[in-house]
């Protein structure tokens, strides 16, 4: 296929794009900067015209592609104003999936985020593992994503042959990237994040398993490593963490408190990395 991937040089866009580009698909980068060449085209995606005619046609670049994975975005609270990391989101991404509409792409995949389902979790989850049937917004970049969800599940409705899906990705981690990971024996250590983290390649399996077996309609699928990052065990944290919050399944000793079983079931979605390996 020939596909388009906004946000192609940042953390998870440039381990999607070697995935895909493995995988022996054609990939254009849209990117506001990246390096000049064959693969990569500079795009202001807040400017709808500009993300439209991309899609549509690049000279030297394409003629049309056949599939979109868009991940550019503000990506994390705090780089400019909360009004403002809400505003520039959600209007790139509805640039990007109505162009595309537009534009005939009958298959999208798309980075949502651990942020529309509780992040920082303050507020304790109905349920542990926590899974895609729970939606809570507690910042602009979380609510963004609640947005853009919306956004794709009423756009699906206007074309019952495209596809979309939303990878709720939590804490992405590059290959070399797992420094941090020494605080693992410690109880407070990524508990906004519910313990979860997954290694960008498999954040970019993930991305080319949605694109292979992705079906008209929308849906949302939850994206972490098979583990959590600490060295206490699963029901231990779940018990410190959120005491008296139900279980839904007993917990493998280290298994994940944010469910990827719809992904593993539907996509076929299997994590490869640990930061136990390293």
């Amino acid at each position: 296929m020939h596909i388009a991937v906004t946000g192609s040089t940042g953390k998870i866009g440039r381990a999607v794009t070697a995935r895909l580009e493995a995988d022996g698909h054609d990939v254009v980068g849209f990117d506001v900067d990246g390096p000049r060449g064959p693969a990569f085209t500079r795009v202001d995606l807040s400017d709808y015209g500009q993300a439209l005619d991309a899609l549509l046609g690049v000279t030297f670049r394409h003629d049309g592609v056949d599939a979109l994975v868009h991940l550019a975005a503000i990506p994390v609270n705090g780089l400019v104003p909360d009004a403002a990391t809400f505003q520039h989101n959600t209007a790139v991404t509805f640039n990007v999936l109505h162009g595309a509409h537009r534009a005939g792409i009958k298959k999208i995949v798309y980075a949502s985020s651990i942020n529309a389902m509780g992040f920082p979790f303050d507020e304790p989850p109905p349920y542990l593992p926590v899974d895609e049937g729970y939606t809570a917004a507690n910042n602009t970049y979380g609510l963004g994503k609640v947005v853009e969800e919306t956004i794709a599940g009423q756009l699906v409705r206007w074309d019952p042959e495209l596809s979309i899906s939303a990878l709720r990705f939590t804490n992405v981690v590059a290959e070399d990237g797992y420094g941090s990971f020494e605080r693992a024996g410690e109880l407070d250590y990524r508990r906004d994040l519910i313990g979860s983290y997954v290694d960008a390649r498999d954040a970019a399996l993930a991305v080319a398993l949605a694109l292979e077996k992705g079906a008209p309609g929308f849906e949302v699928y939850a994206v972490s490593a098979a583990d959590t990052g600490l060295t206490i065990p699963s029901a231990e944290l779940a018990a410190a963490w959120f005491p008296g919050v139900p279980l839904r399944k007993e917990l493998g000793e280290f298994e994940t408190l944010l469910s990827i079983d719809k992904a593993a079931e539907q996509l076929g979605y299997v994590p490869r990395y640990s930061w136990r390996d390293r």
